[in-house]
């Protein structure tokens, strides 16, 4: 069960609730059998709830709001501590991303309501708030030249 264990890590990171949940349901082992093994896979530095978060927001971090990768590492058995901590020291800026996702996806203020909802559905779907992306597209920002 430690080799599998070890076998899943090597593939990609995990949280612990995330592995912990795949070797319950392969039936190999009793659950507190399977905490041994993931207790000793923390101590030997192999399993890491703060480096698989840190992965995460380095991942999502220009396309996704602080509060839905947050959201998503808390749905993946992440503790707060360990999600703070991630976000934190990415030093994420949630307006400058929004606007670069914008800039990225859009480029150019919408031109009517249809278009006006698609843009604040695709925006509230990374998890902006909507008050933010209405004052993005009530003044949208200038276009750059060179981008």
């Amino acid at each position: 069960m430690q080799a599998r264990a070890v076998a899943l890590l090597a593939r990609r990171e995990y949280s612990r609730a995330e592995i912990r949940a795949k070797l319950v349901a392969s039936g190999d082992a009793d659950p507190a059998e399977i905490d041994r093994v993931l207790d000793e896979l923390v101590a030997r530095g192999l399993l890491s709830d703060a480096r698989f978060a840190s992965a995460v927001v380095a991942h999502k971090g220009g396309t996704h709001s602080r509060r839905a990768i947050g959201a998503a590492l808390r749905a993946r058995g992440v503790g707060d501590e360990a999600i703070s901590g991630a976000i934190e020291a990415s030093g994420i800026d949630d307006e400058r991303a929004m606007v670069a996702l914008w800039r990225r996806r859009f480029g150019k203020a919408p031109g009517d309501e249809r278009e006006k909802a698609r843009q604040v559905r695709f925006l509230q779907s990374r998890g902006f708030s909507l008050s933010t992306i209405l004052k993005l597209l009530r003044n949208p920002p200038e276009e750059v030249d060179g981008e």
